[in-house]
């Protein structure tokens, strides 16, 4: 497994993300509940598993259920192979108002107190912002009680999760962050304008969403009637499987890592075969010059409309 650099800091990490909300609380397309998910002892094996073939980057936030506790379990003793990144808690109130520095600050340090004990570890290699959107990286408070994180060691590296190109846009500007967590993948390129002005300025960049909660992959189930116009697209991606591409994850993964700006690709894990498909498309070949270019040309046309928690809402998944 290949390491990268996390931005400008002096943190390797691997080129695969073991995503952890999927065996911390029912998430994704099928599963609706905790018997649709592995039990903790599976869940364990898998986070070793995933360890011994060269993953050493694992992602979790506070309010991924039980992910947290579990990664702590299961890495308790290995704490030096492992790189830690979680997320607080939410942090603007119900009416959508940011809190005042104090009360901001309580609660960052309450949330990473609760991360810390969960993962039984004495620091943070990668701790951010959970859906940083543009009044909360506009805050300078914010920005400030994870500065002081980082100053007092807690924190190794601070960053932000975002869904928006203009979100991507602040976060890079701040110039403070050493990372961004972003939404990037075949369909949905639009993000990709802003992997040169983060390298430039040393931000790592951490891709989400590389195979659409299973829609890129060889085992899509049929989509909802209004998402007809997206499933018809994702069939176009067959066309790309070619030298030495077998099938659609590698692909996709591959895509996402053929830019050098890309620290890591986060890959929701949660049974055997999707750890072996990660592993799969790193040690496969990379992609050239002709068929990223040609990747390239067959993104979504209106990636607006691709927001899965809205599909979500209107019950499309």
């Amino acid at each position: 497994m290949r390491k990268r650099a996390l931005g400008n800091t002096n943190i390797q990490i691997s080129e695969i993300a073991f995503g952890g909300v999927e065996i911390g609380m029912p998430y994704g397309i099928g599963v609706k509940s905790e018997a649709d998910m592995l039990s903790e002892r599976e869940a364990v094996r898998l986070l070793w598993d995933a360890l011994d073939q060269g993953i050493n980057f694992f992602d979790t936030a506070r309010l991924y259920g039980e992910s947290e506790r579990i990664m702590g379990s299961a890495f308790y003793g290995k704490r030096e192979h492992v790189v830690f990144a979680t997320k607080c808690r939410h942090l603007k109130q119900p009416d959508g108002r940011i809190p005042t520095y104090a009360t901001l600050n309580d609660l960052v340090r309450t949330s990473l107190t609760e991360s810390l004990q969960a993962l039984r570890t004495d620091y943070i290699d990668l701790y951010m912002v959970h859906y940083a959107d543009l009044d909360l990286l506009a805050n300078e408070d914010l920005l400030r009680v994870f500065t002081k994180l980082r100053e007092e060691g807690t924190v190794r590296a601070i960053g932000v999760s975002v869904y928006k190109t203009e979100e991507t846009r602040l976060a890079i500007h701040c110039k403070e962050w050493n990372a961004v967590q972003l939404p990037f993948n075949l369909m949905d390129q639009s993000q990709g304008t802003y992997f040169t002005d983060a390298a430039r300025e040393g931000i790592g960049v951490i891709v989400r969403s590389v195979l659409m909660r299973g829609m890129l992959s060889d085992r899509m189930p049929r989509l909802h009637p209004a998402l007809k116009d997206v499933e018809v697209h994702l069939g176009k991606y067959r066309r790309l499987l070619r030298a030495g591409f077998t099938h659609l994850p590698q692909l996709a993964t591959q895509f996402a890592l053929s830019h050098p700006e890309v620290s890591a690709v986060l890959v929701g894990i949660d049974k055997k075969e999707y750890l072996e498909d990660a592993l799969d498309a790193v040690s496969g070949p990379d992609m050239d010059e002709a068929l990223l270019k040609e990747a390239r040309t067959l993104a979504y046309p209106d990636p607006a409309f691709l927001n899965l928690a809205e599909w979500d809402k209107k019950g499309w998944l």
